[in-house]
């Protein structure tokens, strides 16, 4: 598959993809509807993540307006809040939540290209206490598991961002080591555009 042109993308998610400590137009979502936009002007696109939101929000909240703009192309990356955000992370919850997540937005949009990702299992810039970290990570390598599995079921991509080089990278985070700094939203942005090509065909005009 070669040349494939988006019409239109919708973003779902939490703060990785609706961006925090940084402006709208750093957003890696939003420098990858740019690349698209340079090879078609005319590309719908609506960021509808919201900072903090859970996969039950993502559900709840933003699943029927991503649909309504009819997308072709939809990325959805969540569950982090539902670890980070719970004493006692729901692991079949969020498997339940990102099942019905996947299994409504393929219905909806059964054509459409559609990405998720892992979340990272180990924070090196963020400070927490050994029984927090511990818990963290058992959760969210248990979660990542879950949305590994669901996306092959939906033939949905799933980025590694688990375990990748660039987490080790200070330059990638923000000063709060959790999320994703200027230089990070363009790294994911840069990657994510090249993936998507490579696996889905679709044509980018990236800034350098």
């Amino acid at each position: 598959m070669s040349g494939r042109v988006v019409r239109a993308y919708a973003a779902l998610g939490d703060s990785f993809t609706a961006g925090r400590d940084s402006v709208d137009a750093e957003r890696w979502a939003d420098l990858l509807a740019a690349g698209m936009r340079r090879v078609n002007p005319e590309l719908r696109y609506e960021n509808l993540a919201v900072d903090g939101a859970t996969s039950g929000e993502v559900l709840a909240d933003q699943v029927e307006p991503a649909l309504a703009l009819e997308p072709d192309l939809i990325s959805v990356i969540c569950g982090a809040n539902d670890v980070l955000l719970a004493t006692r992370p729901d692991v079949s919850g969020y498997a339940e939540r990102i099942e019905a997540i996947f299994s409504r937005l393929r219905e909806g949009a059964s054509g459409a290209a559609m990405v998720t990702a892992t979340a990272p299992e180990t924070w090196h810039f963020m400070e927490m206490r050994p029984r927090t970290e511990k818990r963290l990570i058992k959760a969210t390598t248990e979660l990542n598991e879950v949305t590994r599995a669901a996306a092959g079921r939906y033939d949905i991509l799933c980025l590694p961002i688990a375990g990748h080089e660039a987490l080790s990278d200070p330059d990638t985070f923000s000063a709060d080591g959790l999320h994703p700094s200027s230089g990070g939203h363009k790294f994911v942005a840069e990657q994510a555009a090249i993936v998507l090509h490579q696996h889905f065909g679709i044509e980018f005009e990236m800034e350098g």
